[in-house]
């Protein structure tokens, strides 16, 4: 809902009315009681978008598409270059230690 400015043409107050846009204009003043309010016809204020959507790309800066750009460059090169790092990481784990048997146990299948 918007926010509307008043103006009262007897008495000069001014003020700001949180409204619906589909309320009909206020008349009456709140100091004065006279019937000659105004609605102002203000700058209005931007659209917000909240949320993840289409907008939040579309409008973007030349300088930050191009930063993007260079980014993605740049992480698809690092990651080609991170999975061989994890594949040797993975070739050169040292295998778990096969545990022995005690000392003075028998041996498994000997006589």
């Amino acid at each position: 809902m918007p926010t509307y400015d008043y103006r009262c043409n007897a008495c000069g107050h001014e003020f700001e009315l949180f409204q619906s846009m589909s309320a009909p204009v206020k008349k009456k003043c709140p100091e004065c009681a006279k019937l000659s309010l105004e609605r102002l016809i203000g700058t209005g204020a931007a659209v917000i978008f909240k949320g993840g959507g289409f907008y939040e790309t579309d409008y973007r800066s030349e300088s930050y598409k191009k930063a993007a750009e260079a980014d993605k460059k740049s992480a698809s090169g690092d990651d080609s270059k991170s999975d061989s790092k994890t594949e040797k990481k993975t070739e050169t784990k040292a295998k778990p230690k096969e545990a022995k048997p005690a000392k003075g146990a028998p041996k498994a299948g000997g006589k």
